[in-house]
């Protein structure tokens, strides 16, 4: 799942993006309005986190540049602002959803997660292949049935893997979808998890494609 935060308290911003990161999100972070605007428009995401009071462009323009563009992605407004004509304003505009600062961190997931379920209507509510199933918004995976305990890490490469099941997926594709944009680490990373994945779900899913990368196979 890959989430945009347009914020500008640098520090606060940081604290959210590692917080996400920590729960298996993939996360970008943009600073003022004309950056979120850009990020949101050039890029998918699963949903925006959105500061009103932002530098250049407030929140307010921003989400209403986006929806003029027909940018659907859900939009959870977080601000300092917490009087109901701001709550209202930023609903009227297209806001899914509105949470004032200073806030619980348990609250942020669960609205996160309740956007997340509600989604796009084209995004299937689990993905599967054979008997392996796996529920974003619950972030369960299930093979015959049975529960399969896999870490934040491991659950984003498959769900990626799933999301373009039967194409072909280099290291480089997956380290930008699965941990940071910005990652400059070793790329082999991707194949220590990988070989993870294929122990706790069996070995016949993903196939290695030699100097290409990975597939995950259609059953």
């Amino acid at each position: 799942m890959r989430i945009l935060i347009v914020e500008d308290e640098q520090a606060f911003a940081e604290t959210l993006r590692k917080g996400l990161t920590a729960e298996g999100f993939t996360v970008e972070v943009a600073h003022t309005g004309p950056d979120g605007l850009w990020h949101a428009s050039e890029h998918t995401y699963d949903v925006i986190v959105l500061d009103l009071m932002l530098p250049g462009l407030s929140g307010y323009a921003v989400l209403k540049s986006l929806r003029a563009r027909e940018n659907w992605t859900p939009v959870l407004v977080l601000t300092a602002k917490d009087g109901e004509h701001d709550e209202a304003d930023a609903f009227d505009l297209g806001a899914d959803d509105y949470l004032s600062k200073p806030f619980s961190y348990v609250v942020l997931l669960a609205r996160l997660r309740a956007l997340l379920r509600r989604g796009a209507p084209e995004r299937p509510a689990v993905l599967s292949v054979g008997d392996l199933e796996l529920d974003p918004a619950a972030r369960r995976v299930f093979k015959g049935g049975k529960e399969i305990e896999l870490t934040a890490r491991e659950f984003g490469v498959l769900e990626f893997l799933l999301r373009r099941r039967g194409d072909a997926l280099s290291k480089h594709e997956i380290l930008v979808h699965v941990w940071d944009a910005h990652y400059d680490g070793d790329e082999n990373i991707v194949e220590v998890y990988i070989g993870y994945l294929r122990r706790k779900i069996g070995s016949g899913y993903i196939q290695t494609l030699r100097g290409v990368g990975y597939r995950l196979s259609q059953h």
